[in-house]
C-alpha cells in the first residue's frame, strides 16, 4: 500500500463502497423501514396499532365484524392455545413501534388435511389469531393468516444479501484499479526509463503509443534522453579534444627542454612534462571509456589476470598471481585489460606490491587485488572514484599518476554490469574487489593476447 497505485485505487473503492452503502440504506430504510432484522412481524405490529386507534374510537357495545362474520371487538380474549415465540416477537415488534399494549398469539389448528407443526405456518406473518388489549379493557381480535408475502430484505436471504455485496466490491475494485492504472500510465512510464537506465548511463528510447497523456510523457522522456546524450556527448568531445590538443605543446616543450644545459633542471622539466602527457592520455583513455561501444566477447579472467601480472613484473613492478580459477566474463577484452592493470598498478605503486587472486561460481566471477600499504581513510572511501583524486595531494613523496587510474577502472567494470569495491583490510592495506557477471565459457581463446590496453 505505499505506493500511489495502491493509495489512489484504496481511497476509490472505499468511498465508492460508502457512498453506495449510504445510498442503499438510505432508499432501503425508507421503502422498508421495520427491516431489518424485524421481519414481517413489524408490518403486521404496524397495521395492527392502526386498527387499535379505530377501534378505539368506536363506542362499547358496538359490534365490529369481519368479512367472515367474527366479531373483531371482544369484552374477553379468545380461547386457545397461545403460540409464545409468536407472542414474544409480536410484543417485540410493537414496543419497537413505542407500543405497550398487551398481546397474545393463538395458535389455529391446521386445517383438515394439512401438516402439523412449525412448517404449516403461513409465510407471510404470524400464524393463528392476534389478541390485542385496548385501553378501555376490550381485546381487538385479528385473523393471523396472511397471503404470502415476498421475504423481506434482498432475494436469496443472507446468502443472496452476502454474494450481491461480493460482486459488488468486486465489480467496484476491478473498476477502480483500471481507472488508476490509466491515470498514473505516465507516472509507470517514468519508472519504467528509470530502471531500464543501462550501464553507459542513457536512457532508452520509449515507444511513443497509447493515450494522450502516455503518449505526452514518453515524448518528453525521449526529448530529455536526447538533450542529455547531445550534452554529455559534447562535454566529452571537448574534454577529448583538449586532451588531445595537449599533446602538440608538449611536445614542442619536451624538444626545448632536451637543450637545457643543467641536466638536473632538463630532468626535472622532463619529468613534469611527462607526467602532464600521462594525464592527458588518462583523460583521453577515460573519455573513450564513456563514448566506447561494441559486441562484447567472452574473456577469461584468470588468463587476463596472469597476463598481467606478468607484464607488471617485466617492468619492475611487484605483482603477484596467487590463485586463478577458470572464470569467463561477456565483455571488450582491451577495456577489461586496462582496469585490471589500472587496479594492479595502483595496488603495487601505493602499497607496496599486488596480490591478485581470481574466483568463480554459477553467477559471477571476483577479482581480488590486496596490498600492504596505508589504505585509505575511511572519511575520503566516497570520493576514491572521483578523476583526478588522490589521497594525500600534499604528500612529499612523489608517485607518478594522474589521479584517473580509479576512475577508468570504475568507469569499464560498471559498463560490463559488474561493481569495484574498496576497503581497509583489518591488518593494514587496501582490498579492491572486482565482481562480474558470469558467462559460459566460449571458444578456447586467450584474452591476455589482446594486447596492451
Amino acid at each position: 500500500m505505499r505506493t500511489l497505485r495502491a493509495q489512489v485505487s484504496a481511497i476509490l473503492v472505499v468511498a465508492v463502497l460508502v457512498v453506495i452503502a449510504l445510498a442503499n440504506g438510505a432508499s432501503f430504510f425508507v421503502a422498508r423501514p421495520l427491516w431489518p432484522p424485524f421481519g414481517d412481524h413489524g408490518t403486521h405490529a404496524a397495521d395492527l396499532l392502526i386498527m387499535a386507534d379505530l377501534a378505539a374510537a368506536v363506542p362499547r357495545g358496538t359490534e365490529v365484524r369481519s368479512q367472515t362474520g367474527e366479531a373483531l371487538l371482544r369484552p374477553v380474549p379468545p380461547a386457545g392455545e397461545i403460540d409464545p415465540e409468536e407472542t414474544r416477537l409480536m410484543s417485540e415488534a410493537l414496543a419497537r413501534l413505542g407500543s405497550t399494549l398487551p398481546v397474545r398469539v393463538l395458535r389455529r389448528p391446521p386445517p383438515s388435511g394439512a401438516p402439523d407443526g412449525p412448517g404449516s405456518a403461513p409465510p407471510g406473518g404470524p400464524t393463528g389469531v392476534t389478541a390485542l388489549a385496548l385501553p378501555d379493557g376490550r381485546w381487538l381480535v385479528v385473523d393471523g393468516r396472511r397471503q404470502p408475502l415476498p421475504p423481506p430484505g434482498p432475494p436469496g436471504g443472507t446468502f443472496g444479501f452476502a454474494a450481491w455485496l461480493a460482486f459488488m466490491v468486486a465489480g467496484v475494485t476491478v473498476v477502480a484499479v483500471f481507472a488508476v492504472r490509466r491515470l498514473t500510465k505516465p507516472l509507470s512510464l517514468i519508472e519504467e526509463a528509470a530502471l531500464r537506465i543501462g550501464p553507459d548511463g542513457e536512457p532508452p528510447v520509449l515507444p511513443e503509443r497509447g493515450p494522450t497523456e502516455v503518449r505526452a510523457a514518453a515524448v518528453a522522456i525521449n526529448r530529455l534522453s536526447a538533450r542529455l546524450k547531445a550534452s554529455m556527448d559534447s562535454r566529452m568531445r571537448i574534454v577529448a579534444g583538449a586532451a588531445h590538443d595537449l599533446r602538440t605543446p608538449l611536445t614542442r616543450m619536451r624538444l626545448r627542454a632536451e637543450f637545457i644545459p643543467d641536466e638536473e633542471e632538463r630532468a626535472q622539466w622532463l619529468s613534469d612534462l611527462a607526467e602532464l602527457d600521462r594525464i592527458a592520455d588518462s583523460a583521453i583513455r577515460l573519455v573513450r571509456e564513456e563514448v566506447e561501444g561494441g559486441t562484447l566477447e567472452t574473456v577469461r579472467m584468470d588468463r587476463l589476470a596472469a597476463d598481467v601480472a606478468m607484464e607488471l613484473k617485466e617492468i619492475g613492478l611487484a605483482v603477484v598471481l596467487l590463485a586463478a580459477s577458470p572464470a569467463c566474463v561477456a565483455g571488450r577484452p582491451l577495456s577489461l585489460k586496462r582496469a585490471v592493470r589500472n587496479l594492479a598498478v595502483n595496488a603495487a605503486t601505493h602499497g607496496g606490491g599486488a596480490r591478485l587472486a581470481v574466483s568463480a561460481d554459477a553467477a559471477r566471477v571476483v577479482l581480488v587485488i590486496e596490498d600492504d600499504g596505508p589504505g585509505i581513510p575511511e572519511a575520503l572511501m566516497g570520493r576514491v572514484f572521483e578523476p583526478f583524486f588522490r589521497v594525500d595531494p600534499a604528500r612529499q613523496v612523489k608517485i607518478p599518476g594522474a589521479g584517473l587510474g580509479l576512475a577508468i577502472a570504475n568507469e569499464i567494470i560498471v559498463r560490463h554490469g559488474g561493481r569495484l569495491i574498496l576497503s581497509n583490510r583489518p591488518g593494514g592495506g587496501l582490498l579492491q574487489r572486482v565482481e562480474l557477471p558470469a558467462a559460459a565459457a566460449g571458444d578456447d581463446q586467450e584474452p591476455g593476447d589482446a594486447g596492451p590496453g
